[in-house]
């Protein structure tokens, strides 16, 4: 380890040498150099200098002291050459997998990485709502609930079925084929005095929209009527026993009115029996419908209103359901309630943009007369379909029985309940 130092202090000391070989004399110029009187003045010649003299002369002794230092430092660390094979791991698992595994097929335990599973809503409550009559303007509030999505967001899955008969809907509800049907208040009334089940959960249209409707000729040229004899026309029951009954004992003054009248029943006839004089007048729940199509037909009438000939103001359009089914189906049934309470208020807030979507969903409904019809009909919709009127409905059931058509009244508990309130 010493070598690097010698050839250090030969690289030190080959200029002084260099520097005598060259001038010699010069260093003998100096006095104290010269010899003496006597003594020969012949020039010191210096060895040669070859590679043999440079490598084997030792060097100094501070040279030396430093070697020695540097020898006592840490040895270099060499890493131990690079081993070829398996490692150690590898040493440790079998090299080829156990036969009796590969025959009979095993999993091999591994890592996969799969996306989640898709979050699956729960299935929709279905409802089925029997309606009184042919889609129309009066049933806006479901359609536009039905097709904005409303029923859906709610978890509901709603049907709407036109009957073959208006007297249908609620024998089928009572019966427990339906989930709710539609109906008026004098119908509940009538029916539920009858021993039916049937219970008001809401109200789509909150005022009358019954009334008589008459030829034109039925008038005298003083504008004065006279009904005896005539034939008058209606399509359920609730129509001809309360509505009819108690107008003509107002118009006429006469408690059996009905008796002076030939009274039939048209069902969903009531247009075409108008229309080819088999009627008179007929009662019907839309005034503001079949009145327009007859003028377009070229038949003149006269409409007569419930409210202005001494019956009490009372809901026009309400959802009825099964009282006796009520409880399985609250929760469904109050969801349903505030569907048709958003889109009442969507109506009310976009009527021209409602009546587009009426017509494109139900293509039957884009005619003149019902479209005349919508500009009436969309202002009397319920703008709280769940909220009771107490006193509406007590007082009809009362003047109900002043007037002799029910025998004994139903309490209220049984003809009406608001799923809004906290103990409905």
């Amino acid at each position: 380890m010493a070598r690097p130092y010698r050839w250090s202090a030969v690289r030190a000391l080959a200029p002084m040498v260099v520097l005598l070989a060259l001038t010699p004399t010069a260093l003998l110029a100096d006095s104290s150099l010269a010899p003496s009187e006597g003594e020969s003045s012949e020039a010191l010649i210096a060895p040669p200098l070859t590679l043999e003299t440079e490598v084997n002369t030792p060097p100094p002794a501070f040279y030396r002291a430093e070697t020695l230092a540097q020898d006592e430092l840490t040895p270099l660390v060499r890493l131990p050459p690079q081993i070829e094979g398996p490692s150690f791991i590898e040493l440790l698992l079998p090299a080829d997998p156990s036969p009796d595994i590969e025959a009979q097929g095993a999993d091999i335990p591994s890592v996969a990485s799969t996306p989640a599973e898709p979050i699956v809503p729960p299935p929709l409550i279905a409802l089925e709502i029997t309606l009184d009559w042919y889609l129309n303007p009066q049933h806006a509030a479901l359609l536009v609930a039905r097709e904005k999505g409303m029923f859906v967001r709610r978890g509901l899955n709603v049907t709407l079925v036109s009957p073959a008969d208006p007297n249908v809907p609620t024998k089928l509800l009572a019966a427990g084929r339906t989930d709710l049907a539609l109906g008026r208040q004098p119908q509940l009334h009538l029916l539920a005095s009858k021993g039916l089940p049937l219970i008001r959960v809401a109200t789509l249209i909150g005022t009358p929209m019954a009334g008589l409707l008459l030829r034109d000729p039925m008038f005298n040229g003083n504008g004065e009527l006279s009904l005896e004899g005539v034939h008058l026309g209606y399509t359920d029951l609730d129509g001809r026993d309360i509505l009819l009954s108690r107008l003509l004992a107002n118009v006429l003054t006469l408690e059996k009115g009905l008796e002076l009248v030939d009274a039939r029943e048209v069902h969903y006839s009531a247009r075409d029996t108008m229309r080819e004089s088999v009627v008179d007048g007929v009662m019907i729940n839309h005034r503001f419908l079949l009145p327009r199509q007859l003028v377009d037909e070229g038949v003149a009438s006269r409409f007569l209103s419930v409210e202005e000939h001494g019956i009490p103001h009372h809901d026009g359009l309400i959802l009825m359901a099964n009282r006796d089914r009520l409880n399985g189906k609250r929760e469904a049934i109050r969801a349903l309630v505030a569907a048709i309470e958003e889109a009442t208020l969507w109506i009310v807030n976009h009527p021209e943009q409602a009546w587009e979507l009426l017509a494109a969903s139900e293509p039957a409904l884009d005619d003149p007369a019902t479209h005349a019809a919508w500009s009436h009909v969309f202002p009397r919709l319920s703008l709280q379909p769940a909220a009771l009127d107490h006193g509406r409905y007590r007082g009809f059931e009362q003047y109900l029985l002043d007037a002799g058509v029910l025998d004994t009244a139903t309490p209220l508990e049984r003809l009406a309940i608001d799923l809004g309130a906290l103990t409905p």
